[in-house]
């Protein structure tokens, strides 16, 4: 996932198999220029610092409540909605945005 994205960065019609994320195992499609590893590389730093600054993101969603607990909670209101609201907040206090 890492080198793909990295490759999409340098190239965002690179048409692009990686085997297992390992930058050895690439094949390149459709006439597709090969780029560099070294570029590759050097993108991969900035996807990953990336991947890393929204790790506050991915673990919310994990907690947060579902579509279907949000939609149940307006629909019977009252302490079920209270109680989603509750939950939501509490998530939102334990994972805060990166940088908030």
């Amino acid at each position: 996932m890492i080198i793909s994205k990295a490759i999409q960065l340098i190239n965002p019609n690179a048409d692009v198999t990686v085997v297992n994320n390992d930058i050895n195992k690439i094949t390149w499609h459709n006439g597709t220029t090969p780029i560099p590893k070294a570029d590759i590389e050097a993108n991969m730093v900035e996807v990953q610092a990336e991947y890393d600054a929204e790790e506050w993101k991915r673990n919310r969603q994990a907690e947060y409540p579902t579509i279907d607990d949000c939609i149940h909670a307006l629909l019977d209101g009252g302490d079920t909605l209270t109680e989603l609201q509750a939950k939501r907040t509490a998530t939102k206090t334990k994972y805060p945005k990166s940088g908030a």
